[in-house]
């Protein structure tokens, strides 16, 4: 009997999943899937390694299955297919790990008690990442859980870049820059020596563009700047959060509009970016495809934001090997791709129109000075990584 390993990612209306066994030193996946719509109308698919559907299932609309029901329906299914292979444990992404957390660690009540102070740092993420713990916690007490942060990479950006101008004892209290999609991050640093291995072991950029986007200046490996700072809210513009603004802007909401701090995070998070600008969709794919001028507008914006981040990524490392595009639009939009490069020319970025039609995953000319590249990102696998080695150190001890 082989072990198995289970990757749980919750979202507020969705618990996508990853099911990897163990397979001499490797990590095979076997099936993923996802539950969403889970209180409106939920649907639940199951996909093979290769990507063909493996089962589905849809309930009524107006069925609230809600994440508990979710998760009972996931774990039901896991059954039927662990019949040949052990649990050993269950790994799980949460948004944020604060300054203490700068490890995967294994999770207990007073873990999990630990991590929920985090809640109001990442209020769309965090609490719906911990409900599954919780729960399993509960239901199954015995089975090693792990959790495994999405600001963990970024532990190892120089304190200066860490900090916002405020007072000390603000900083002391953990107002700083975390960054976020670290498992992404993690996971392409891993890889790139096996695409550029000057870049890998020079400087890089990459941009992780998909519904939340941000970019990352890697050194060598480790992070030294991101675009996302205290929350996830900042830096580029996403499908519905706005990316940096002036905070003077809310003020100036709260006191001349009468908006609320509730008012102000819906607006934020959830009513701005490629939706607020454009009017039509937060969805890249559906803007790429609209005649509507406000769709061009709000391309526009997230195209010049990128541009602006990527020269004040560039000046922070002090030079560039390569850029990378990762996550959703990053690796299947050669239109997003191909203005990115463009604007990228004055810094060394010479792209090659075939190579990114036929999406990479080397995009650059041959003698390009920087190189651009496509490299699908991993972050389950990462997770599945981490939860491995730490139940192996675990047990070992």
């Amino acid at each position: 009997m082989g072990r198995a390993i289970v990757i749980v990612n919750a979202g507020s209306s969705s618990i996508k999943f990853s099911l990897f066994l163990e397979r001499g030193d490797d990590l095979v996946p076997d099936v993923r899937g996802q539950m969403e719509g889970i209180y409106t109308f939920p649907r639940f698919t199951a996909k093979n390694p290769d990507g063909s559907l493996k089962t589905e299932n849809s309930w009524p609309q107006g069925t609230q299955l809600g994440h508990d029901g979710s998760l009972e329906h996931i774990v039901a299914f896991l059954r039927t297919e662990l019949v040949d292979d052990q649990l050993i444990g269950v790994g799980h992404r949460v948004v944020h790990g604060g300054q203490k957390y700068t490890q995967p660690v294994q999770v207990d009540s007073n873990i999990l008690t630990e991590l929920e102070k985090f809640i109001p740092l990442a209020p769309l993420h965090q609490p719906h990442n911990l409900t599954p713990i919780r729960r399993l916690l509960e239901r199954v007490p015995d089975l090693p859980q792990v959790a495994c942060f999405d600001t963990s990479f970024h532990r190892t950006t120089p304190p200066v870049a860490q900090m916002f101008a405020l007072p000390k004892e603000l900083t002391d209290d953990g107002i700083v820059r975390y960054g976020f999609h670290g498992l992404s991050y993690e996971y392409i640093a891993s890889v790139l020596p096996q695409f550029d291995a000057k870049a890998a072991a020079g400087k890089t950029i990459v941009l992780h563009l998909g519904n939340g986007a941000s970019m990352c200046a890697i050194d060598a490996g480790r992070s030294i700047s991101s675009t996302m700072g205290f929350t996830a809210v900042e830096g580029l513009p996403m499908g519905t959060r706005c990316g940096s603004m002036d905070p003077g802007v809310i003020l100036f909401l709260m006191d001349q509009r009468g908006m609320s701090i509730r008012d102000i995070e819906k607006l934020i998070y959830t009513q701005s970016g490629l939706l607020g600008v454009s009017g039509i969709s937060s969805d890249m794919r559906a803007l790429l495809a609209s005649d509507d001028t406000k769709a061009k507008i709000a391309i526009d914006l997230y195209i010049y934001r990128i541009r602006r981040e990527l020269g004040a990524l560039a000046a922070v490392l002090g030079g560039l090997d390569a850029i990378v595009f990762t996550a959703g639009i990053g690796e299947n939009s050669a239109i997003i791709r191909r203005r990115v490069c463009q604007d990228a020319a004055w810094i060394g970025v010479e792209l090659d129109e075939n190579k990114n039609t036929a999406g990479g995953p080397l995009i650059s000319k041959k003698n390009s000075r920087v190189a651009a590249w496509v490299i699908p990102t991993n972050e389950e696998l990462m997770i599945a990584r981490h939860t491995l080695n730490l139940i192996n150190k675990t047990k070992g001890a």
